[in-house]
């Protein structure tokens, strides 16, 4: 663990021993290696094992890192069927908080995680790589059924135009962190703003990063138990996040990436991504969508726009793995290329 990243256990352990409930016992803390956004840790005490996300250290971008929303969120969302830990206690920012930084602490649930979406570990059972792209599907829906006012989250976000925002905060963060011009990505940014769907006001929570690794499974594969990562979301239009996870479809499975492009889907037991487009639309009771491309494209762009400021923070020094983050900062070209050519449009 870089030092960056270290924590002050004489001062952290007070402050859980204070602030979570039933916490005592402390034995161990655990820097989890993967990730590459707001680090986190896994705790283990006499009480029970629990988990320490918090921001990076260092410089940050404008409105990056907010893991307040984060816990905002899943707090919320644990009065719902949609699957999140249970949310234990919130440090702010400054003096305030025992690591000098804002953190909050969950529950620690074990269950199975999986980080490639083909699922070689699961071997000869398609059977069971079916139920986990059903269960997928069906938290996914379950997600954007959510009555944003019920749950207190009315304010969570500005309701309409989301792609229309979404593209300028994102095209924002970009420039912020790019290195070297990438005119892919500029002419991108100016093909999303000049052909923005008309809003339709549909509106639900987003989650933002919505993808196989981001969740926590059963261990015989029937159910999401915990829906992870929510640093991304707020109030949005629900087909950024179906979208979003339709990129793996379209992604090489090589090189570094870890998409669904010349896999054999069929022979696996993965659905097509139509049938899984389908099986969303089924139980959300949406007859058609428009502008399909558009939303691909979208999130090609916003892909590469976040692994741009995990590149960025990797050259900075304050990535929470700085050899992967390099990595993953020369997968944004291939994104671009992937965006443009979803709009008929050549990479320069």
């Amino acid at each position: 663990m870089s030092d960056a990243n270290l924590l002050d256990e004489t001062r952290l352990i007070p402050w859980l021993e204070e602030h979570v409930a039933g916490f005592h016992g402390f034995s161990e803390l655990v820097k989890f290696n993967t990730g590459q956004s707001n680090p986190t840790y896994k705790v283990v005490a006499q009480s029970g094992s629990y988990v320490l996300r918090a921001k990076p250290p260092g410089e940050l971008l404008k409105s990056a890192h907010q893991v307040d929303r984060e816990y905002t969120v899943m707090k919320a969302l644990g009065k719902t069927d949609v699957p999140v830990p249970r949310m234990l206690a919130l440090s702010k920012e400054g003096e305030a908080s025992p690591i000098g930084r804002m953190f909050f602490v969950m529950e620690y649930l074990d269950g199975r995680i999986f980080w490639d979406p083909a699922l070689p570990e699961l071997e000869d059972d398609s059977a069971a790589r079916s139920r986990i792209y059903d269960a997928m599907n069906r938290a996914l829906a379950k997600l954007h059924a959510v009555d944003v006012e019920t749950v207190g989250l009315a304010d969570f976000g500005k309701p309409g135009s989301y792609f229309a925002r979404q593209t300028s905060r994102w095209a924002d963060q970009y420039r912020a962190s790019e290195l070297e011009r990438n005119e892919g990505m500029h002419t991108l940014i100016a093909w999303l703003e000049d052909n923005m769907p008309e809003d339709d006001g549909n509106v639900s929570i987003v989650h933002g990063d919505y993808r196989l690794d981001n969740m926590i499974f059963s261990s015989d594969h029937e159910e999401v138990i915990a829906i992870l990562d929510w640093e991304l979301s707020t109030l949005g239009h629900p087909l950024a996040d179906l979208s979003y996870q339709c990129m793996q479809w379209r992604l090489p499975h090589e090189g570094g990436m870890r998409g669904l492009m010349g896999i054999d889907r069929e022979a696996i037991g993965l659905p097509t991504e139509e049938q899984y487009v389908a099986a969303y639309c089924k139980r959300r009771g949406v007859e058609k969508i428009d502008n399909w491309s558009f939303y691909v494209a979208f999130c090609f762009f916003k892909l590469a726009a976040i692994l741009q400021g995990v590149y960025r923070r990797s050259v900075d020094g304050n990535a929470s793995n700085p050899e992967r983050a390099k990595k993953m900062g020369a997968a944004v070209p291939l994104l671009v290329a992937a965006g443009l050519h979803e709009v008929n449009m050549k990479s320069s």
